[in-house]
């Protein structure tokens, strides 16, 4: 069986006064039904289909695809699959194109610091290693912003694909500038110091080094901005969310997209996020807190390194990073640079955030099953059930003998004695009922919801059973009626019939 070979027929029709366009298809597909042996495009001139193709006085152009039978092909069969492949083929380069970006930003951090350790300890200033390392950030950091546009550009048009519009710029709203114009000068920042230093001496007349290799020439004010543009090169790890959105089984998983789908959930970072807290709660805040503690410690040294602070080193600076996040601060070590201050002010952020998830991730772990709910209060509910009878009990103890004291006319203390014990085992009564109906509520929380709907589901399967049951009697009920009513008035005939045959006998 021959395969069915697909063209185009492209119909021109002019606008006088054209209102609908799928008129125009239909016929434009009766047309090709007439010429289905026809395989090159043919254009005519619809003059029975006036005022079927909406326009405003150009020529508009149709194209329907149809086979050799002159039949539509399946959209199974069509388009949607090839729409399917690209869509795959586009979030696989996004995958590709994010991995990349982020090792172009790790790369490009991590030549910074090593710049900022070897210099000038290693070379000096103006130096050609100094220039090759400097020339490298600058590489590194071209090549991701060429990724990142790549990125955006993958992303757009499968954005076009998803909502079937053919003009790219439908999908540059003003948020998706904004977005992409952040993350370009976000991506763009690095040091660049060391293209002004060459051919320049190295001034050996400081007293103490800048925080990069970066001479006296241009003073102060230039060792802060180069101290700034080194630390905003972190800023460059957001690229991690979306690596790890991109690249988590949540998002690969035809399962999760579905069924999302049809609860309307959107598969954004704060959910994958969710679902590794949930899954490996303990391990993601151990890897963030340790990648966290180290970054921040270098920041941290980094900014005090133009000082002759205690923290200009790494082991004061890992010492006072830990006590910040901690929110202890013993006071032994302190920033001393504006810079400084503010790292130790989002580390003590940071660290007073981690603490409440950490909380809530002990508090979790710690928490009863479903299971063990139901065991522990059972045994709560029995041991408090044995106390309540021990109790009526000494109530009605203390009442026979305070009537045995009535009936005795005993002595007024002995009295008031037992009726202050009656009084006492009337409390304690009343506080272990309290105390049983306050357990019983407390049990009865959100997770025995599913078993109260199981036994209402029995009960209402139960009902519509004894239901059918009646309705069964009922009907047979009927039958029985009827039967009797016929058997009566066979009766009533039979006896008609014998009264009217001796009725003349008797006569």
């Amino acid at each position: 069986m021959p395969y069915p070979i697909r063209e185009k027929t492209h119909v021109r029709a002019h606008s006088h006064g054209c209102e609908h366009r799928d008129k125009a298809l239909e016929c434009a597909l009766e047309m090709n039904m007439v010429n289905h042996n026809a395989h090159r495009a043919s254009k005519m001139d619809c003059v029975n289909c006036e005022g079927l193709i909406s326009g405003s006085g150009e020529d508009s152009e149709t194209s329907v695809p149809v086979s050799i039978t002159g039949k539509r092909t399946s959209p199974m069969e069509g388009d949607d699959l090839y729409g399917l492949r690209d869509r795959k083929f586009l979030l696989e380069d996004k995958k590709r194109l994010c991995a990349l970006a982020l090792a172009a930003a790790l790369l490009g951090i991590l030549l910074m610091i090593i710049h900022a350790e070897m210099c000038p300890a290693v070379y000096q200033p103006g130096s050609k290693s100094a220039l090759f390392i400097n020339g490298a950030i600058s590489l590194s950091t071209g090549c991701l912003l060429v990724l990142i546009i790549a990125f955006h550009y993958k992303d757009i048009k499968l954005f076009i694909m998803d909502h079937n519009q053919v003009d790219w710029r439908i999908a540059m709203t003003s948020h998706r500038m904004f977005v992409i114009t952040l993350e370009l000068l976000v991506c763009a920042v690095h040091p660049v110091g060391a293209y002004w230093e060459v051919r320049l001496s190295y001034n050996t007349s400081s007293a103490a080094p800048g925080p990069l290799c970066v001479t006296g020439h241009y003073g102060r004010a230039f060792m802060n901005l180069e101290l700034l543009l080194s630390v905003f090169m972190f800023l460059r790890l957001y690229l991690v969310h979306r690596a790890i959105l991109l690249h988590s089984k949540v998002l690969l998983s035809a399962s999760y997209r579905s069924i999302g789908s049809l609860n309307n959930i959107n598969f954004t970072f704060r959910f994958v996020l969710k679902v590794l807290m949930n899954k490996y709660p303990a391990r993601t805040l151990l890897v963030f807190i340790l990648l966290f503690w180290l970054t921040a410690s270098w920041m941290l040294t980094l900014c005090e390194r133009q000082t002759t602070a205690a923290a200009n080193h790494m082991n004061t600076a890992l010492w006072l990073i830990a006590i910040t996040f901690l929110t202890v601060g013993y006071g032994d070590v302190s920033p001393n640079t504006g810079c400084g201050k503010v790292v130790c002010l989002l580390t003590g952020v940071m660290g007073v955030a981690c603490t409440a998830m950490l909380v809530a991730v002990v508090t979790k772990k710690l928490a009863l099953n479903k299971g063990e709910k139901h065991v522990h209060f059972f045994m709560l509910d029995i041991q408090i059930s044995k106390r309540i009878r021990h109790a009526a009990a000494n109530v009605l103890r203390e009442c026979w003998l305070l009537h045995r004291t009535n009936l005795s006319q005993g002595n007024r203390r002995e009295h008031r004695r037992h009726q202050r014990c009656l009084l006492e085992a009337i409390r304690v009564f009343r506080h272990l009922r309290l105390k049983q109906r306050k357990l019983r509520d407390y049990a009865s929380e959100m997770v025995d919801l599913p078993k109260m709907q199981m036994i209402m589901c029995d009960l209402s399967a139960n009902w519509n059973n004894s239901y059918r049951e009646l309705e069964q009697r009922i009907l047979s009920m009927e039958q029985k009626l009827d039967e009797l009513n016929h058997c009566f008035q066979q009766t009533s005939e039979l006896l008609s019939l014998f009264l009217r045959q001796r009725t003349p006998e008797i006569r």
